[in-house]
């Protein structure tokens, strides 16, 4: 035995010398050392021998299997580093090169413009009015009625508003201007809001207009309130958002909820009031309507007009963004190009 002894130590040492990965050391390590090991049967077999001879032999067995596990460790550790070294500069970062580019998400350019105007009329003190008192879905009561719009106004007609199988008198909205009407209902003047959201109208779809766009709607009421507060609230928003050279102007008009009734043209910033194909010559593009509330509305929620008095208006998010942005299409705000959207 003594001599097998030395024989596995001879040739366990010269694999040990010849191992050049840490794979190699784990095959040593079962080939020798493990429990099914050639030194561990060597030891198995120590029983058989006399006790002068199993204390020889045993001992020389714990001898050489303390120098190989010695030898072992040390020559996984010079193995280990280098693997380790390697891998290092295999997997070396250059943190001079620029980043490698990772495109995000946008904000939607309707999205955009429907945030700063928001923004802008928090800044003049209105309000955000809820959810639920600005339904997409809506009774005629709410989309017509209350608001002064008569039975046979052509409005109302299936040609123009889309109506739901729900019942015969539930619409998709056809204007923001219903959230006024819940709003009145269940808040006492003084109020002061803006309805954001999207609306529906039977329309043939072409470069200005789309069956689905975007209104917000603004309102206020309280004592005192005249053509002057309009004029003054509205021509601070356009300053706002177009800028301080952006001229206005406002024409006389006709709304079933409002009397008086104007609309408000601002200069084109296509041609700078020069006149061209998207303001048909006239340097004017209209971007609302608005005026004072009409009596029947406020009688209708139960404000008495002897005592208030407000106004309102209805803008097209779209056509505020076309106007700002110089998009002369609606339709690119829908199509989902990326070459498009990118550019905002």
């Amino acid at each position: 035995m003594k001599e097998q002894l030395e024989k596995i130590y001879a040739d366990a040492s010269k694999d040990i010398e010849n191992a050049v990965t840490s794979g190699d050391i784990d095959e040593i390590k079962n080939k020798y050392l493990s429990r099914k090991g050639e030194l561990n049967s060597i030891k198995k077999n120590l029983k058989d021998l006399s006790v002068e001879d199993k204390k020889n032999v045993g001992s020389l067995a714990n001898e050489i299997a303390q120098k190989l596990e010695a030898a072992v460790a040390q020559k996984f550790e010079t193995i280990y580093r280098k693997e380790l070294d390697e891998k290092l500069q295999k997997e070396k970062i250059d943190i001079t090169m620029p980043g490698k580019f990772i495109p995000q998400g946008k904000v939607h350019p309707l999205t955009q413009t429907t945030n700063e105007i928001v923004d802008i009329f928090h800044s003049l003190g209105f309000s955000l009015v809820g959810n639920q008192n600005s339904p997409e879905v809506e009774t005629e009561y709410y989309n017509f009625d209350m608001l002064n719009i008569p039975k046979d106004h052509p409005a109302r007609d299936v040609q123009d508003t889309f109506y739901c199988n729900l019942a015969s008198n539930v619409v998709l909205r056809s204007q923001t201007s219903g959230a006024q009407i819940h709003v009145m209902e269940e808040q006492k003047p003084p109020i002061r809001i803006i309805a954001p959201g999207r609306v529906y109208r039977n329309e043939d779809v072409n470069a200005r207009k789309n069956n689905f766009f975007h209104q917000i709607e603004g309102l206020l009421v309280d004592k005192n309130i005249t053509m002057g507060d309009l004029k003054g609230v509205l021509n601070e928003f356009i300053r706002l958002y177009f800028g301080e050279s952006r001229q206005t102007r406002f024409r006389s008009s006709f709304f079933p909820f409002t009397e008086p009734s104007v609309e408000i043209d601002v200069q084109c910033i296509m041609c700078g009031g020069k006149g061209c194909r998207v303001c048909s010559g006239t340097g004017w593009l209209e971007i609302l309507g608005a005026g004072m509330v009409d009596v029947n509305v406020l009688k209708g929620v139960g404000i008495d007009p002897e005592v208030y008095s407000g106004f309102a208006f209805g803008m097209g998010v779209e056509r505020l963004a076309m106007l700002k942005y110089a998009v002369d299409d609606i339709r690119q705000f829908f199509n989902n190009d990326a070459r498009f959207l990118n550019q905002f």
